[in-house]
């Protein structure tokens, strides 16, 4: 199944996908072909839904086909292209820049790791490119996808490995 990224009604933005759409967020710069760590832009390109992690204390564990395991409180997710462990879940405390994963808003509660910059990761190209939670009003985000709650755990109920994210040039 692909879940493709398009210009919604009135400006915004839509996930659609078979049988469904729904709003959502994209990078607070916009869609980037050349997508670069920190610019705040959503990657082109077409990225495998890896696996799905989760707030065991905010939800339980979501309906899906995918890989899924609870986050933890000292978990994070390497930022720093100089670090060999860039674009990669790491422990906290950590001694190289990067995202805490148990988050004090609900962001990271639910969390579809993707498919970018991560086979290998290439310092610089951008780390923790996630399909996530939106903020309210789906505030641009630091260059993740975002859905409302319950569209993602309703799109999660049908996604199985081998489903991609299309984020397409030209938007």
């Amino acid at each position: 199944m692909e879940l493709t990224v398009t210009r919604g009604p009135h400006g915004g933005w839509t996930l659609v996908w078979p049988g469904g759409a729904a709003p959502c967020a994209i990078g607070r710069a916009g869609i980037a072909a050349d997508k670069r760590e920190g610019d705040g832009a959503t990657p082109v390109g077409a990225f495998p839904l890896r696996r799905v992690l989760y707030r065991p204390d905010r939800l339980a564990p979501p309906e899906t086909g995918l890989p899924a395991a609870p986050i933890a409180a000292d978990d994070g997710w390497c930022d720093d292209p100089a670090h060999p462990a860039y674009n990669r879940p790491v422990k906290r405390p950590f001694p190289a820049s990067h995202e805490v994963m148990w988050r004090d808003d609900h962001v990271y509660d639910l969390v579809v790791v993707l498919g970018h910059n991560d086979d290998p990761p290439v310092p610089g190209l951008g780390s923790a490119v996630f399909l996530h939670l939106a903020r309210p009003g789906y505030e641009g985000t630091a260059g993740c996808v975002a859905l409302d709650r319950p569209d993602l755990l309703r799109l999660l109920a049908i996604c199985r490995p081998g489903d991609r994210l299309l984020v397409p040039t030209g938007l």
